[in-house]
């Protein structure tokens, strides 16, 4: 692998079999799948100045590995997912746990029996919870409309408590609207942990941090002879598209295209910007051990940001006598301006404008979008490696 920050004067895309564009989980997947099966030659052009699209981690001035987009939680039930990415990392052992800020107090989330007893009372939260599990059996996820269709008071008290104090607010804060603007159906699906396992992905056979950090994973996935990657490149400045070809450099491109960006800004936006949800995250180093007592904690119904990260408790990273934690504040993304999308905002008419987009570049047999931008959809990290391993298969099949 080479890495370099722009494009030398001589490079030549005739010389490289595929073009990706972007760093991050599907450009990294397809350029080391493409590499080992088809002996392809690869660029990988990036905007941005490092790799690891926002799994990107580095350590802080404090010395303190952080994620530099917001936390990423490794968990799958993806076995090939899973044995892919142990090719490039060893994992340790972590559990995500999740805790909401309720008035003060910390409640494991998804809302269980432990959660009960903390916001009913002892005596009154165990008398649900024996409800609970004479009603629906232990261990089990159960939404709130199904509380609600028992037409038990009791029943629908917890589902009220979780719908207000869980649900309500944080998701007013993390999409920007109001009571009346949330999808009842959304609503309903919200669930309750009936048992007592307080971990965020209890059924997940594979989770954990990769054990030197997702930028160490990412160096050595692409670490092969046939990859050479160039950071701080913006293709819209190479690559131009016609309703027949693809054109690098002025010349028509016979090579594969992986593009992990997003349509619509590679058309200028001149259907209309694709909205997202984007974030502001505001880094604080603290001169304490330990700051809250899991790695995330959402406030719920106070405060205006959504929830507070801190990293050490997340990567078991060993620095005495200072943290560092991270704040998120939810808002409207503002395209063409440099900032970060995060979160589709999947409604018709945005997925309506998003396959218009994908109809411009349907007859280019050689033009393969794929990734979150992409496929303008919400992946986490398995997700998105999963569609990147399903798209090389289809590429390597055809060579």
């Amino acid at each position: 692998m080479k890495i370099a920050h722009g494009l030398p004067e001589n490079f030549n895309p005739e010389s490289y079999d595929a073009l990706v564009v972007g760093a991050g989980y599907a450009g990294a997947v397809c350029a080391r799948r493409l590499a080992e099966a088809c002996n392809f030659r690869i660029a990988i052009v990036e905007r941005r100045d490092h790799i690891a699209g926002n799994a990107y981690d580095y350590e802080d001035e404090a010395g303190i590995l952080v994620h530099k987009y917001g936390p990423h939680i490794y968990h799958t039930y993806n076995d090939r997912v899973h044995s892919f990415l142990s090719r490039f990392t060893e994992w340790t052992d972590y559990q995500h746990k999740v805790l909401a800020n309720i008035h003060g107090t910390l409640m494991p989330v998804p809302f269980n029996h432990q959660s009960l007893k903390l916001a009913f009372g002892e005596e009154k939260g165990e008398h649900l919870y024996r409800k609970l599990v004479a009603t629906f059996g232990q261990d089990k996820k159960v939404p709130i409309l199904e509380l609600r269709e028992k037409n038990d008071p009791e029943l629908a008290e917890v589902a009220d408590y979780v719908y207000e104090n869980v649900f309500l607010h944080y998701t007013m804060k993390q999409w920007g609207k109001t009571p009346d603007q949330i999808d009842p159906a959304v609503m309903g699906r919200v669930p309750v942990f009936v048992g007592d396992d307080d971990r965020y992905f209890p059924q997940a056979p594979h989770q954990g941090m990769p054990k030197d950090g997702y930028t160490k994973l990412f160096e050595k996935m692409l670490d092969h002879d046939l990859i050479d990657v160039f950071l701080d490149v913006d293709v819209r400045d190479l690559m131009e598209l016609t309703e027949t070809s693809v054109k690098v450099c002025g010349k028509p491109y016979g090579g594969e295209v992986i593009y992990t960006g997003a349509l619509d800004e590679l058309f200028g936006f001149d259907r209309g910007a694709l909205p997202y949800r984007t974030v502001d995250m505001v880094f604080e180093t603290l001169p304490e051990d330990q700051f809250q007592p899991v790695g995330t904690v959402n406030y719920t119904v106070s405060e205006n940001f959504t929830r507070i990260t801190e990293f050490k408790n997340m990567t078991g990273q060993v620095v005495p006598g200072k943290t560092t934690i991270m704040r998120e504040y939810s808002r409207t993304y503002l395209p063409g301006v440099g900032e970060t999308p995060y979160y589709v905002i999947n409604e018709p008419e945005n997925i309506a404008l998003y396959r218009s987009y994908v109809e411009r570049v349907s007859k280019l047999v050689n033009f393969h979008p794929v990734g979150r931008l992409a496929e303008y959809r919400y992946y986490d990290m398995d997700g998105v490696t999963a569609s990147a391993l399903e798209l090389s298969d289809e590429i390597i099949a055809h060579h």
